[in-house]
């Protein structure tokens, strides 16, 4: 381990000279007297979870209290809220219903306790409703239809009404209720047709309106983008209410649906993948009958299987970064999925770092997802006027102003090698040149400088881990090791003075996919 320290220690100080490697040199100008508004923050509108009960767990509160700390995500959506392990409904035997709330409480007590809002998804089948018996996923939630649809607009006016009572109608109108997840993936996650989900829909809908008419409805949560116009003129016709429309994209090639990472994916090459969806999904609801609707993304990342090294890989920061910019104000939300690797769709996993989704591994290691998220969340609530397409530019009304900026490049030779074997191996990145950096417009004064970085063995948790040889199990000793290894802490601090002119320049050494975050705080 102390070899290893010390090499990551040699390429870390390496990274804070400032050095030209080629004739590549990018450059950001910025004026800070140009401003082109308030930030779009849809980035962080929402996050996801795996399932409803792993959020009982302690461990998963606390990691999502530190989630919200460092990213401030303001929603979070997951799955199984009505599955059997939630405890939630069953039969008496006179035949009658019987509901019940105590899990749920826990969770969503909690969720509103540190600030954060449920985005409910209603799903999936309680076992005494349900028509049948197929089920997905290690916990078994049944994708089944109800058996009886009156009773699971019952379910759906029950639950709302608890949450109404317990939270208060001011509260709960500010929640997303989503129907349902992936129901075009049959049978996988849902075994009726297309019209059987309408009727699922418009059942839930009645259910939750009529505890209030302005509670937020919609759907249809479907892989790839898909039933988006279907949808909404399934409502427009049988005038069934609507407020928003949900999807989900990956940005893999083939397939929805793989929990243990058995199919071999490949990252798309294609430049504009998943951000494209978003933005066809958009001009689909601007062109239909009901342009006002909000658009949700409730589910994307760069692979949709929980066991993708892609996940835990140092390009995975760049990525994200890069589509978010791609989709600008195409969509209201883009939920990234997930906060966490404690998730369980395929069971308990054997290893701390195995492709899981989540922005930290199930130790509560930082990965640099999570980094590219709390960069993010330090930009200035004002955008600046930027033409670099990978960079953002903000400022804030405390003198304070930021600059992010990332390299994106696909690695991937070619179609011969997939995710599972190609982001498994040590991948030190190429050079890329330099990026040069000039802003005018800064109000004279002192300021304290912060540059952060995320890149190959920069907050790169994994590269590190593989050095440890890939232990299956961490000791204590190691899980601080690389924690500290992945803290998010600025590498270079510094003083400086602006005088009358207004100007500041520095130029940065830029490798494949490295981020960078530059603040400066007026003293």
């Amino acid at each position: 381990m102390k070899k290893i320290l010390t090499a990551f220690l040699f390429i870390f100080s390496g990274l804070i000279v400032t050095a030209q490697y080629d004739q590549n040199n990018r450059i950001i100008s910025i004026d800070l007297t140009n401003e082109k508004g308030s930030l779009n923050t849809m980035f962080k509108e929402c996050i996801g979870a795996g399932r409803a009960n792993e959020g009982l767990r302690a461990d998963w509160q606390q990691q999502l209290r530190v989630v919200k700390q460092d990213c401030d995500f303001k929603y979070i959506r997951m799955h199984g809220l009505l599955t059997d392990d939630m405890g939630i409904y069953k039969i008496d035997r006179e035949g009658n219903p019987v509901y019940n709330y105590q899990y749920v409480d826990v969770l969503y007590d909690y969720i509103l306790e540190i600030g954060m809002k449920p985005f409910v998804e209603l799903g999936f089948m309680p076992k005494a409703l349900a028509s049948g018996d197929q089920t997905i996923f290690w916990w078994n939630g049944n994708v089944t239809p109800p058996w009886d649809y009156g009773k699971w607009e019952d379910l759906i006016r029950n639950l709302v009404q608890h949450f109404t009572d317990r939270y208060g109608e001011e509260e709960v109108a500010t929640w997303y209720f989503e129907v349902w997840n992936e129901p075009n993936l049959s049978p996988g996650f849902w075994t009726g047709t297309q019209e059987e989900y309408f009727k699922l829909y418009k059942y839930a809908v009645n259910g939750v309106k009529a505890v209030n008419p302005h509670y937020k409805v919609g759907g249809p949560a479907t892989a790839g983008a898909a039933w988006v116009p279907e949808t909404i003129e399934f409502c427009e016709k049988n005038r069934v209410p609507i407020d928003f429309i949900s999807t989900h994209a990956y940005g893999v090639q083939q397939g929805y649906l793989d929990e243990f990472g058995t199919t071999g994916t490949i990252l798309n090459p294609d430049e504009w993948a998943v951000s494209n969806e978003v933005i066809t999904s958009r001009k689909q609801i601007t062109e239909s009958t009901r342009p006002d609707l909000e658009l949700h993304y409730t589910e994307w990342s760069s692979s949709y299987t929980p066991a993708d090294p892609i996940h835990d890989s140092y390009h995975q920061a760049a990525y994200i970064l890069n589509k978010l910019k791609q989709v600008g104000d195409a969509a209201n939300s883009m939920s990234y999925w997930v906060f966490t690797d404690i998730f369980e769709e395929a069971g308990p996993r054997f290893t701390p770092f195995h492709g899981g989704f989540g922005l930290m591994n199930t130790q509560g290691i930082k990965k640099p997802a999570y980094h590219a998220y709390s960069f993010l969340n330090q930009l200035g609530d004002v955008e600046l006027t930027n033409k670099d397409k990978a960079s953002w530019a903000c400022k804030n009304n405390k003198g304070d102003f930021q600059l992010l900026f990332w390299d994106y490049t696909y690695t991937l030779p070619d179609d011969s090698i997939n995710n599972q074997q190609y982001y498994i191996r040590d991948l030190p990145a190429n050079k890329k040149g330099d990026v040069t950096v000039k802003l005018q417009g800064i109000e004279e004064g002192n300021y304290e400088m912060e540059v952060f970085l995320i890149g190959y063995l920069n907050n790169d948790p994994y590269t590190l881990y593989a050095q440890l040889n890939r232990p299956d199990q961490l000791t204590k000793r190691q899980v601080e090791f690389l924690k500290q290894n992945s803290d998010g802490k600025p590498f270079q601090s510094e003083l400086i003075k602006i005088d009358s002119k207004g100007k500041w320049d520095k130029t940065f050494p830029l490798r494949e996919n490295d981020v960078y975050l530059v603040t400066f705080k007026k003293l």
